[in-house]
């Protein structure tokens, strides 16, 4: 899976290079996550700008990895640039359950 993380003071920057984030790259996903969690990192922005599209699968995973964040007294925050991503988080009110943003440097600032 194509993800380039970056750390940024105490906030781990996952960027997330794919058109399409199905089940196929889920499980995957969900093990870096968990890793950085798992290792004491509280503040994870994950990056999802280049995403065209987002399944329910890989939703979950990231639902999972906020509720074990959560339990830590951590955030996951989201970027989201296309249209049809920010209407499937809406549609699932996902929304709800993150924060999400427009850029990475608008999602940053918000850790402030």
């Amino acid at each position: 899976m194509d993800i380039i993380r970056k750390e940024k003071a105490d906030i781990v920057i996952l960027q997330v290079k794919l058109s399409r984030a199905t089940l196929k790259e889920a499980d995957e996903f969900k093990k870096f996550l968990l890793n950085d969690i798992n290792s004491g990192k509280k503040k994870i922005l994950v990056d999802l700008s280049p995403c065209e599209f987002i399944d329910s699968t890989f939703l979950g995973a990231l639902v999972i990895s906020q509720k074990k964040i959560s339990e830590y007294g951590g955030d996951i925050r989201l970027v989201a640039a296309h249209s049809a991503v920010r209407s499937m988080f809406e549609l699932t009110r996902i929304n709800k359950v993150f924060e999400i943003f427009l850029s990475v440097d608008e999602a940053l600032k918000s850790f402030a």
